[in-house]
């Protein structure tokens, strides 16, 4: 019997990640778990709670004591929950990015977090991306994808997102921001952001966004069909 189809995507930020696992688990009619709202979500509610991100000990105690992360769907999209109340606009600025980055390094939390993941994904056909997916939720994944692009063409993306918000942050800056996440992800103690042995690496430094997501798709009916 063939198993269900599961897809970890993996990579740094300002890869793309949300938004083309977006656009590949609604073409193969699938659930898309962006699992790195979840991170941002604990990281504006420790903030919400006036606790400190760089505080290991604050982090975990108010994850366990004060802070509910769950998940739910309407109308095909994923809703972040803090504590019930839908979050997931307030979760798309870089200070919320940076708190993830800060919280998702603490392993009481990457535990509460990955256990979540994993219940959700035991139910369903999953498309899961984030930093971990491959080698630490869904080790035994359908397909798995290491999505990159160069730090200056990440940046430019990231860029170009926040001006549309209205946000004028200098390029040199964001860019600055990117190598300091990237740095802080790959180095962290706990569960560094890396590449899965048997994930396929797809660098869209130079695709479009629908070449991009098409590649994926064509890789992941690859797989499956030899699964």
């Amino acid at each position: 019997m063939t198993k269900p189809l599961t897809i970890a995507m993996d990579g740094p930020v300002g890869a793309g990640k949300s938004t083309i696992a977006d656009a590949v688990a609604q073409k193969l009619n699938i659930l898309h778990l962006d699992t790195g709202a979840m991170y941002r979500a604990v990281g504006v509610g420790v903030q919400d709670k006036g606790g400190d991100i760089y505080n290991e000990e604050e982090v975990c105690a108010l994850l366990e004591n004060e802070i509910r992360i769950s998940v739910a769907y309407e109308n095909g999209a994923q809703k972040t929950l803090l504590c019930g109340n839908d979050v997931s606009h307030r979760i798309r600025t870089q200070e919320a990015g940076t708190a993830a980055s800060a919280v998702s390094r603490y392993a009481g939390v990457r535990k509460s977090m990955v256990a979540l993941q994993q219940e959700i994904a035991r139910t369903q056909p999953i498309l899961m991306d984030g930093r971990d997916i491959g080698t630490v939720v869904l080790p035994d994944a359908t397909v798995k994808i290491y999505l990159t692009a160069s730090d200056e063409v990440r940046a430019t993306r990231r860029m170009n997102q926040l001006r549309e918000k209205g946000d004028n942050t200098p390029f040199e800056t964001i860019l600055e921001e990117v190598r300091a996440r990237d740095y802080q992800d790959m180095n962290r103690a706990v569960t560094p952001l890396r590449k899965a042995d048997d994930a396929i690496l797809v660098d869209s430094s130079d695709f479009t966004f629908e070449q991009t997501v098409q590649h994926i798709i064509d890789l992941v009916e690859e797989r499956y069909a030899k699964s």
